[in-house]
């Protein structure tokens, strides 16, 4: 099926291009900057269309928070009382959310550990449904465009400085780009923990 370089898999993506969007359109509910960066970067090889690769990830976080925002809104935190270390960390992300939700909605996406269970926390605050779909929509929206949008610069920058010889070092390129977006994520998630 794939010989295990990085062209076949891209014409692999070409050929299954409606099936890849459903794909991440699902897999972005999770909120998966990574492989956002990798829509973004295969919709500038051209195996996806980057509209298609933009509209996939902008719906698909929007849809997974609404979904955790509902779950919030209907259980509260009492379902995490087996898990107390998450049922705090939800109680008190809905408590910022109560005062600061507007930036929060804004940012939640980015560190990794809030990124999952924030949606959670704003269905438990007293954040209203309108509020949230709306301030929903513009911050998914932002990170589809940026996430999809740096992948798609860094593909441009890899195809423009490497040729066919050297796919091996655009895959590792490509490897070392997504450990270092791994890596100052998780920088990032430190210095939330701290303040």
């Amino acid at each position: 099926m794939l010989d295990g370089d990085l062209a076949s898999f891209l014409d692999f993506i070409r050929r299954h291009g409606d099936a890849v969007y459903s794909f991440l359109a699902v897999y972005s509910m999770a909120n998966s900057l990574l492989l956002a960066l990798f829509a973004g970067y295969a919709a500038q090889a051209g195996a996806l269309g980057y509209e298609q690769a933009l509209a996939a990830c902008w719906a698909g976080t929007f849809a997974g928070d609404v979904l955790r925002f509902w779950v919030g809104r209907r259980f509260g935190t009492r379902w995490l009382r087996r898990i107390p270390r998450l049922q705090r960390a939800v109680e008190t992300a809905a408590r910022l959310a109560d005062r600061h939700h507007a930036w929060m909605i804004l940012i939640h996406r980015y560190p990794r550990i809030i990124r999952n269970v924030a949606g959670f926390a704003y269905g438990a605050s007293t954040l209203s449904w309108p509020r949230f779909l709306v301030l929903n929509f513009i911050a998914a929206g932002l990170w589809a465009g940026i996430a999809v949008s740096v992948g798609y610069g860094f593909g441009f920058v890899a195809d423009k400085t490497m040729t066919d010889a050297l796919s091996a070092f655009g895959i590792a390129m490509l490897v070392a780009f997504l450990a270092l977006t791994w890596f100052l994520t998780r920088r990032l998630e430190r210095v939330i923990e701290r303040d």
